[in-house]
């Protein structure tokens, strides 16, 4: 398998490994790889009145892995994307937040409200 078909299994893997572990702790997933706003969600999830835009970042084992990875030009892409998902599905939430979840073999280090909407 070459490089670019092992990183994008390798990210399904790590949506579907974070959607599960945000099931487990009660987050009902809404959508998965939504595209819309001129960007991709991977994973929007709510509970209660709280809603998550997630962004799922996987690597393999050694990869460096962090925050530094989603910059402003994603942020602003993410940013577009959730306030078109909005528009789509106008819920009433009282808490809105960006998570990023960082996947390595070793877990899944959690970032909620990573960043402020622009």
């Amino acid at each position: 398998m070459d490089a670019r078909l092992a990183a994008q299994q390798r990210g399904r893997e790590g949506e579907a490994r974070v959607a599960k572990a945000l099931s487990a702790d009660g987050w009902s997933v809404l959508s998965c790889n939504w595209r819309g706003g001129g960007g991709e969600l991977d994973l929007v999830v709510s509970r209660g009145t709280s809603l998550r835009f997630v962004e799922v970042k996987t690597r393999a084992s050694g990869d460096p892995v962090g925050l530094e990875s989603i910059g402003a030009a994603k942020q602003a892409n993410l940013t577009r994307a959730a306030r078109a998902w909005m528009l789509d599905h106008g819920d009433d939430y009282d808490d809105l937040a960006f998570l990023v979840a960082l996947v390595e073999p070793s877990g899944i280090t959690w970032f909620d409200d990573a960043f402020d909407v622009e």
